[in-house]
């Protein structure tokens, strides 16, 4: 398992009766987790007194309930200077997945060691942590979302980076339509990332199941590969994929490219009883 532990802002802190209680930066926020099936005693004050709590809803979805929370707040991801903006929002979410900093450690030092400009492309890039990982990191970076609003917000988490001049192209569009553009176009990339939602909808409306989407959709990403290709990286929170099935969908549909193919699960330490909090699989392709 590939565990994100070099948070300094943000702490799982103990999980139990599927939910999780979390510090992010100076707010603790209890929170639903579909791993957490665990009945554990709910020992920590922080359970009992939270900034923010998300309720899930017996027919469905939810609603927040907050004690004493801004509007939006700020952390840090210390080891690559990077700074998201936060904020609650619809279905328990605060705009950032902190187990994909172990991803970003990732890529980042195969960027800054490639001795080469890297052009990346960053699909479903929802708030931006991967793309502005990438760009500090030293890549130009091209950033698709179908939500206008979280470009916009990845923009924001751009510019408390200190990255608002990095090369980072901005697109708002469904994911699969673009990568077919750039195919007729003849553009290529050094290195694709794709964080696709388990289900989900365009712009216009387009359905999306990953389970029938992301074999046809690396596919057609592999053929917008440079003749170089650094890495490639695909990150799954769907149960039925598993590190195996990612690792067989890279290996095939790359198997033109030099390269290897490593895929695990992704984690979360938890700080109450040094046990790990897993939050889906991510493969990797990387160059050889």
């Amino acid at each position: 398992m590939w565990i994100a532990d070099n948070w300094k802002d943000y702490e799982v802190l103990d999980t139990s009766k599927g939910e999780k209680l979390e510090r992010w930066g100076n707010y603790l926020l209890v929170r639903p987790d579909p791993q957490v099936i665990w009945d554990t005693p709910k020992s920590l004050k922080g359970w009992k007194s939270p900034n923010a709590h998300y309720h899930r809803s017996k027919k469905g979805g939810g609603e927040w309930e907050f004690f004493d929370l801004p509007q939006q707040w700020s952390i840090q991801y210390q080891k690559l200077g990077l700074t998201f903006q936060l904020k609650p929002f619809s279905f328990k979410h605060t705009g950032l997945f902190p187990e994909q900093a172990a991803n970003w450690d990732w890529f980042s030092d195969k960027i800054r060691q490639a001795g080469r400009p890297i052009k990346v492309l960053n699909l479903f890039a929802y708030t931006g942590g991967a793309t502005i990982a990438a760009a500090a990191a030293g890549a130009a970076v091209t950033h698709v979302d179908a939500s206008k609003g979280m470009v916009t917000w990845a923009k924001e988490n751009a510019r408390s980076s200190g990255l608002s001049d990095a090369p980072i192209r901005w697109i708002v569009d469904d994911c699969v339509k673009f990568v077919e553009r750039e195919i007729r176009r003849g553009n290529h990339y050094d290195a694709i990332i794709m964080d696709p939602p388990s289900y989900g909808r365009g712009p216009k409306g387009e359905i999306w199941k990953i389970e029938e989407a992301i074999h046809p959709l690396i596919k057609l990403c592999a053929k917008l590969l440079s003749d170089k290709p650094l890495f490639f990286l695909v990150n799954s929170y769907t149960t039925g994929l598993a590190p195996a099935v990612l690792t067989y969908l890279l290996a095939t549909e790359l198997k033109a490219f030099s390269g290897h193919v490593d895929s695990q699960e992704i984690g979360l330490p938890v700080s109450s009883n040094q046990l790990v909090l897993p939050c889906g699989a991510s493969g990797r392709w990387s160059a050889d």
